[in-house]
């Protein structure tokens, strides 16, 4: 997502409290030379503790923790480090779960019982503007946004929440789970205009992920997804 990912180790920080699940997502991202493991913690206080003073460029939690659940890691996450990307690692397919975590600022979503996932190419791809979930996940996400709930649009709209015609398609390729590289080649532009492009976004729709833009996108009236789309 930045271009200084490709100068130094991303840091990612864990939270699990299973031991051998912990484990194995340690020795993923020791695996990559391209990841640096900064922590590897199993409860919400150790946690909430290590984000006062310590800042990851990527966080995994668990949802169901001993002394908590992982959205108040995430919460905490986002409010004090809104640069730092979020996956969650989790055995929960709720959809109540899912949604209040990409609510809550989470743009990964990926099931402990999904099979062989390659987690440290899924946080790689997190960190380069991607958004990995279990295909099951995807799939709740889109029917959720397309056709859960009828997008409420604010009767009287700051204009600076209006979307210009690049930035619309941009948040529809976005929303459908392309990374800014994909949305890059595809409108032929470069990826730090893409990047500039969606800190606008952000700035408009006063969020700071991906999840939350999609969503609030949604809940505006504003998103794109099933029509057609101008890319100029």
């Amino acid at each position: 997502m930045q271009e200084e990912t490709s100068r130094h180790p991303i840091g990612v920080m864990i939270v699990e409290d299973d031991a051998v699940t912990r484990k194995a997502l340690s020795l993923a991202i020791e695996s990559e030379p391209k990841l640096r493991l900064l922590a590897a913690l199993e409860s919400v206080k150790a946690a909430l503790t290590w984000l006062e003073v310590n800042v990851p460029e990527v966080l995994m939690t668990d949802l169901g923790l001993p002394d908590g659940s992982g959205l108040e890691v995430i919460h905490a996450c986002t409010s004090r480090h809104p640069q730092t990307d979020i996956m969650v690692v989790t055995m929960s397919s709720d959809e109540a779960n899912v949604l209040a975590c990409i609510e809550a600022g989470a743009s990964g979503y990926v099931l402990k019982d999904a099979g062989k996932t390659d987690i440290a190419r899924a946080v790689l791809d997190l960190r380069s503007g991607g958004a990995p979930m279990s295909p099951a996940i995807a799939r709740m996400v889109l029917a959720k946004v397309r056709g859960g709930n009828k997008p409420v649009v604010a009767r009287e709209q700051d204009p600076a929440t209006s979307l210009t015609k690049r930035e619309s398609a941009i948040l529809d390729l976005i929303a459908r789970g392309d990374s800014y590289g994909e949305v890059a080649k595809l409108l032929s532009v470069s990826v730090g205009t893409v990047q500039t492009h969606i800190k606008n976004i952000y700035g408009k729709l006063a969020v700071h992920s991906r999840g939350e833009a999609v969503f609030e996108a949604h809940r505006r009236g504003l998103l794109q997804i099933g029509q057609p789309r101008v890319h100029k």
